[in-house]
């Protein structure tokens, strides 16, 4: 569905569970009418003055930020997504390739598929896990249709991280 936005060095990966509806047939990160992703990545200070907007995606790379999905080739609600869409191997192995500093998951469903917890047993922020030095983090996520769980906090929190970071 969406290409792999990575490539070595960057400060953060953010992973969604799979491409929403709307990005499927754009082919943009995030562009469901009712996600917050680029206001929030504007907010707390990880792209500069400009709120990108979707099709600007690719120039999060100017910001050392990469995207990806934990299900690709698939579009849909998390809930519609099936198990055997998800590939933690295969985001592993992107990780170990490009080593960001933080390697983020935009909500608690692929968080918990990549580090085989239940959603409950997931809290928001720093995990103890790692890949080889990348860290890893879990944020509520953006979509509309988690707004009832949101909070922007765990996501200046990671901010404050990288934006620390030399």
């Amino acid at each position: 569905m969406l290409e792999d936005l990575l490539k070595s060095g960057l400060r953060l990966v953010i992973c969604g569970t799979a491409a929403g509806s709307k990005s499927a047939r754009t082919g943009q990160y995030y562009a469901g009418r009712g996600n917050c992703f680029w206001k929030v990545l504007h907010d707390i200070g990880l792209t500069g003055d400009a709120i990108l907007q979707p099709a600007e995606y690719r120039l999060l790379l100017n910001h050392g930020v990469g995207l990806t999905d934990l299900a690709k080739g698939v579009a849909g609600n998390d809930h519609n997504v099936a198990i055997e869409n998800y590939n933690a191997d295969a985001l592993w192995a992107k990780m170990i390739k490009c080593r960001p500093a933080v390697l983020s998951f935009n909500g608690k469903r692929a968080a918990s598929i990549f580090l085989d917890r239940s959603t409950r047993q997931i809290e928001y922020g720093l995990q103890s896990e790692h890949i080889g030095q990348t860290a890893i983090w879990v944020l509520p996520s953006t979509s509309a249709a988690a707004r009832a769980h949101w909070s922007r906090d765990p996501w200046r929190e990671l901010a404050d991280h990288i934006l620390r970071q030399p």
